[in-house]
């Protein structure tokens, strides 16, 4: 891929003197959905697709950005002097939102930049090819720069430009998973203070596969910013009766004791889903550290139950691909991943049963909903370096 993208930047912009090449991760979330703005645990990995990027700096302060996955649109140049959200921009709103995040965390770029990108990451599945795009946009900035920030800052400062730049009021767990990524370990983190621990992913003969749906999303116009701001409200009402900050500190238990002080029922929908999938997470972690593979399978199928009923953010074609999922033998557990309303599905499958699992969901989605599922067999791999 280093050569690939190296070649396209010489037909691009004429040469390669002074580029390096660079190389961001996707994540998979593998339980612990729509926890991760309401002070619970989350559990991603990185994945061993992403983005690749090859990049210089200029002599001047113009930005010039080009992305093999959108060919069609060309160079789109801007200025590192006027950075802001354009939406003729299109998807260099992304890297141009870091660079402003950059300057906000009192980190100037001083001059321009070549960037060349290359992702392997289906768009709009779910698999963060937008944190992907931030992340590696700061190893850049850090690399050219020789900024002082930490893989931990990149996380934080892509999250920032996503909120405060694209306007997406997404968690921190895309960026956090993407940046801290450690191969074949996956990220058991708190969001509440990001205090973290690494858990081997041992899956005893098994794979973890994606199913992308190939339903197209976009994040900002979803209903993500809706059912965030349900749970804020839940969670102003449950602080009438009950000293917490976020819906994170709850037990199941005491949910339901205090549940009574949400006055509406979607919203009591909506914050069980963030308390319990929270408590899923915790046991989930722990099973894996007793090898109870199994135990962890049954957890993501009740994850999944939980977004579709009480969060309502699956829809008809990820239900589809899970609830085929979970009618083939050798599938230990299935649940969608990521923010819903499109997006992938994330299967623990024995390897024997892969190619089955493929031919049976892939024929029995393509037949109910009128075209094909792609799948994805994934390894788990670092976080961003410089190839």
């Amino acid at each position: 891929m280093k050569e690939t993208v190296l070649k396209k930047f010489s037909e691009v912009f004429g040469d390669t003197e002074g580029v390096k090449v660079f190389f961001a991760p996707g994540r998979v979330n593998l339980i612990g959905e729509h926890t991760d703005y309401n002070g619970g645990h989350v559990f991603p990995c990185a994945l061993t697709i992403g983005t690749y990027g090859a990049a210089r700096v200029r002599e001047d302060k113009k930005l010039r950005f080009y992305s093999m996955n959108f060919e069609q649109k060309g160079v789109i140049e801007s200025s590192i002097e006027d950075l802001k959200p354009e939406k003729e921009a299109d998807w260099t709103n992304y890297p141009k939102g870091v660079m402003w995040a950059f300057g906000e965390k009192g980190f100037q770029i001083p001059q321009g930049m070549d960037i060349l990108l290359n992702g392997n990451i289906p768009n709009g599945s779910g698999l963060s090819s937008s944190a992907s795009v931030e992340v590696l946009t700061g190893a850049i900035l850090r690399e050219f720069f020789d900024f002082q920030v930490s893989n931990q800052d990149l996380a934080l400062i892509g999250q920032y430009a996503e909120n405060k730049f694209n306007g997406v009021n997404c968690g921190i767990m895309d960026q956090f998973a993407i940046a801290m990524g450690k191969k074949d370990h996956a990220i058991f983190l708190d969001t509440a203070d990001l205090s973290y621990t690494y858990a081997p992913l041992k899956l005893d003969g098994a794979k973890v596969v994606i199913a992308c749906s190939n339903k197209k999303r976009g994040l900002g116009d979803s209903k993500y910013n809706e059912r965030r701001k349900e749970c804020e409200t839940a969670l102003e009402e449950l602080q009438k009766v009950v000293q917490i900050g976020s819906l994170g500190e709850l037990t199941e238990e005491q949910f339901e004791e205090y549940k009574h002080a949400i006055k509406d029922e979607v919203r009591v929908k909506r914050a069980k889903h963030a308390v319990y999938e929270n408590q899923r997470t915790l046991k989930a972690v722990a099973a894996l550290e007793k090898n109870d593979v199994a135990l962890f399978g049954q957890l993501m199928n009740a994850s999944h139950v939980s977004l579709r009923d009480d969060y309502e953010v699956t829809g008809v074609e990820l239900d589809t691909l899970v609830e085929e999922a979970w009618k083939v033998p050798g599938v230990i557990g299935s649940r969608m991943t990521g923010a819903g309303f499109g997006g992938c599905t994330v299967s623990i499958v024995q390897e024997d049963a892969i190619d089955s699992f493929v031919k049976q969901v892939g024929e029995a989605y393509q037949a109910k909903i009128g075209y094909a599922a792609d799948f994805y067999v994934v390894e788990i791999g670092d976080g961003p370096v410089v190839l």
